[in-house]
């Protein structure tokens, strides 16, 4: 798959628990609609008016946190879905603190959303959460990671196994094989960090000239992901490698590595963000596996609405991952 992963505008960012975000009601074109479009159209209408008054569908979107790109672009494919279904959509951010997701899943049922949406800032900790949806018979839909309990109609994540494959066969190949590289884990506690480190431990055993000495989690966060790679280039200066489960730390590894990043140490990163393809395309980066936050925003509000139907959705929502490289980067906004 190739084209652009996401395009990200400037973040809105989130106003204060149960403050609505988005206001998109958007009312019928004046005229009769003629054709089978206009008659799919319409059909569409009568099922959303069945599922509440006056055919508008509220949903609740708890998004871990605003402060990286690629939840604001997350946020943005929601917000875009919904203002064009004419809904409305309260988008909150916890600021990666799981207490603030089971106070804002109490915000959406006391105002009666047909189905909320939560990115949990860590899969155990957000079961309360869900629970809270579950007592208030609100169908709950997952986006980006997991929830390891509850009802959850289904999860909407990309293929992160695929795309920790992806990664080691990338990293490897640019080392031609053989060397010494580190591994900067994501935030522990996330399905998104376990699934992308199963998928790159997975990839890695295929190239036995490639030894891992150093893993270590630095939270999906820049500042921490410079400080991890300081510590891990004290111990092993002949570091050869990185992958960094998301393009934040592969960007504080950068950092920390100076002159030495894209050229003496090879780095690829995990989501694609503007960040992340520029630093791609000027040679510091040697690849990010890019997700397509907007596309999990956009499908995420799809599945909440059939949730809120009464249909089943489907217990997970795979979406693609595309490897970016210096030579296809020139596709993606940055």
């Amino acid at each position: 798959m190739r084209g652009r992963a996401w395009r990200s505008g400037p973040g809105t960012g989130s106003g204060p628990v149960g403050r609505r975000t988005s206001t998109g009601r958007l009312g019928w074109p004046a005229g009769r609609r003629t054709g089978l479009l206009g008659a799919a159209v319409l059909a569409g209408a009568l099922v959303l008016s069945g599922c509440d008054r006056g055919g508008n569908t509220d949903l609740g979107l708890a998004l871990s946190t605003l402060n990286n790109p690629f939840f604001v672009g997350i946020k943005e494919g929601a917000q875009a879905e919904a203002e064009r279904r004419g809904l409305h959509i309260n988008i909150t951010d916890a600021q990666n603190d799981p207490m603030q997701q089971i106070n804002q899943m109490e915000t959406f049922t006391s105002q009666d959303v047909k189905a909320a949406i939560i990115n949990p800032v860590d899969s155990d900790a957000a079961v309360p959460a869900v629970g809270v949806a579950n007592r208030a018979k609100v169908p709950v839909i997952s986006i980006d990671r997991g929830v390891n309990g509850g009802d959850v109609g289904s999860t909407i994540a990309s293929d992160n196994v695929a795309g920790g494959r992806l990664a080691a066969k990338t990293l490897a190949e640019s080392l031609g094989g053989k060397g010494k590289v580190a591994f900067l884990e994501g935030q522990p506690g996330t399905s998104a960090a376990r699934e992308r480190g199963q998928g790159f431990e997975e990839g890695i055993k295929r190239y036995p000239g490639i030894e891992v000495v150093a893993r270590q989690p630095a939270d999906f966060d820049r500042t921490k992901g410079m400080d991890v790679m300081s510590n891990m280039l004290q111990a092993h200066r002949d570091i050869g490698g990185v992958f960094a489960a998301n393009d934040e730390m592969a960007l504080g590894a950068a950092k920390s590595l100076g002159a030495r990043a894209g050229r003496d140490v090879k780095i690829v990163a995990f989501d694609g963000t503007p960040d992340g393809v520029a630093a791609v395309r000027g040679g510091t980066l040697t690849a990010t596996v890019a997700q397509q936050p907007r596309l999990l925003g956009k499908q995420a509000v799809d599945q909440a609405l059939r949730a809120a139907r009464g249909e089943r959705p489907p217990k997970q929502v795979k979406v693609p991952v595309v490897l970016v490289t210096s030579r296809n980067a020139a596709e993606f906004d940055g």
